[in-house]
């Protein structure tokens, strides 16, 4: 198929897609071309994920993807496989959306991308475009996808097919508005490759399209979660300086933000998800080779890893000024996803306070609305059952049902002066002082 003919297949909404990886990014890319009136077949090793996607049910917490996944299979849009090759033959368009984690050294691990590459050149033929969401080192796209993609399919990158990196851009829990409503960069193995992934995308996306190349699409996907991060980490600083100097951190960031050219972040008990404690780490991948010593993201990085031992700092010191013994007290940890009203614990800070409480030797009990992970805590049923007789409360997520606690009625079923550690800063300092707890926020003491 020549370029023309595919775009002229991509307007008429001929084409047939293949979503290569059905989680956080992969589901939501499927369901949403499927009901903009595409054909697609979503592929994933996950026997279990395909078989709950085909019966239309959502293995993690989307707003509005349950809607747009019952419409894509009640129309016959959508399909599902293990088999990514064959996806890939059926198909005229292919758009991967698998992990790119870290290694316990912190380097990329592109092993499930080179292995859903290699499922896609075992199916590919001449005409087809190959479209890349999963986030990846700068260089990737031309130095390992292409080449990977060339030499098992046998076929010229840019002439035969078209290859293009397309990022997400989205949330989770707002991944069907922001795949939607944010503007969506397209970086082109070459002019063509741009020019047809572009107008695929323009099909669904209401905030334009971007276009450039793969090595500056790369660059600024990493560079969009690395600076969150860094503003984070400049936060967290904030908040440490505040402690130390009497200062409430919420106060002072709200009055600097009222400034019009200034934005600072909330600071909290560290940084989570799949995204910004990974991203940074890929923006320097291979940079240090080249002489280059980072003096901003990989020191922001490491503040923001320090986080969730200064949250357990603010517990021992909470103990200690109640008279309480720190290996035999009982702490309350509410809130373990790595973001609010999410059910995601990719790498949660959570989960280094919980093991750090426990090897100390307190006794944590674990709640959270939206997931039953404890991280070798005691699971907890409900909050009461977390909280009866604890001396310190420790919030790590802000959960919007969390926000809505009554500390007051809380407080009789905790023990003798109990604490309140806030890494989500969801408590009023005033209030709980007032009712009675010792409030140690992060940035507030």
């Amino acid at each position: 198929m020549k370029k023309g003919e595919l775009i002229r297949k991509i307007r008429r909404r001929e084409v047939k897609i293949a979503v290569i990886g059905l989680g956080h990014v992969g589901l939501p890319t499927a369901a949403i071309f499927a009901n903009a009136g595409f054909r697609v077949i979503g592929a994933d090793v996950n026997q279990n994920i395909v078989t709950a996607v085909s019966k239309g049910k959502v293995p993690h917490v989307e707003l509005g993807l349950g809607t747009l996944l019952k419409n894509s299979i009640k129309m016959g849009k959508l399909k599902t496989t293990t088999d990514s090759t064959w996806a890939v033959k059926e198909s005229d368009v292919v758009i991967v959306c698998v992990q790119t984690p870290l290694t316990e050294d912190k380097k990329p691990n592109l092993a499930y991308l080179e292995d859903a590459c290699d499922a896609v050149a075992r199916g590919l033929s001449s005409g087809k475009l190959v479209t890349i969401e999963s986030t990846v080192p700068p260089r990737t796209t031309k130095e390992v996808i292409a080449p990977l993609l060339e030499k098992k399919s046998g076929l010229r990158c840019g002439t035969d097919f078209w290859l293009a990196y397309c990022p997400e851009r989205i949330a989770p829990g707002k991944a069907i508005q922001e795949f939607v409503e944010n503007p969506r960069i397209v970086g082109g193995y070459n002019e063509k490759s741009a020019e047809i992934a572009a107008e695929l995308f323009r099909t669904v996306v209401k905030g334009g399209v971007l276009v450039t190349d793969c090595i500056n699409a790369e660059v600024a996907k990493l560079a969009e979660n690395t600076f969150r991060d860094v503003n984070i980490a400049f936060a967290n600083e904030l908040a440490l300086i505040c402690e130390h100097l009497g200062a409430d951190v919420a106060e002072v960031i709200k009055l600097a933000n009222t400034h019009p050219r200034v934005n600072v972040h909330r600071p909290g008990c560290g940084v989570g998800g799949p995204c910004l404690p990974k991203d940074p780490y890929l923006l320097l991948h291979g940079i240090k080779t080249m002489g280059f010593r980072s003096k901003v993201i990989e020191p922001s990085r490491e503040l923001n890893d320090f986080m969730p031992e200064h949250t357990v700092e603010l517990v021992v010191k909470a103990l200690k000024e109640a008279g309480k013994n720190v290996e035999k007290s009982k702490i309350a940890v509410l809130g373990v996803t790595y973001k609010e009203d999410v059910n995601d614990t990719t790498n949660s800070p959570a989960e280094g306070i919980i093991e750090k409480l426990r090897s100390l030797g307190t006794e944590v009990f674990v709640y959270d609305p939206y997931c039953g992970e404890s991280f070798g805590g005691k699971k907890a049923t409900n909050i009461l059952e977390a909280i009866k007789g604890a001396e310190c409360m420790v919030i790590c997520t802000g959960h919007k049902i969390l926000k809505e606690l009554k500390i007051e009625k809380l407080k009789k079923f905790m023990s003798k002066n109990p604490a309140i550690i806030d890494g989500g800063q969801i408590i009023n300092p005033v209030e709980a002082e007032r009712k009675g707890f010792k409030y140690y926020g992060i940035g507030h003491l």
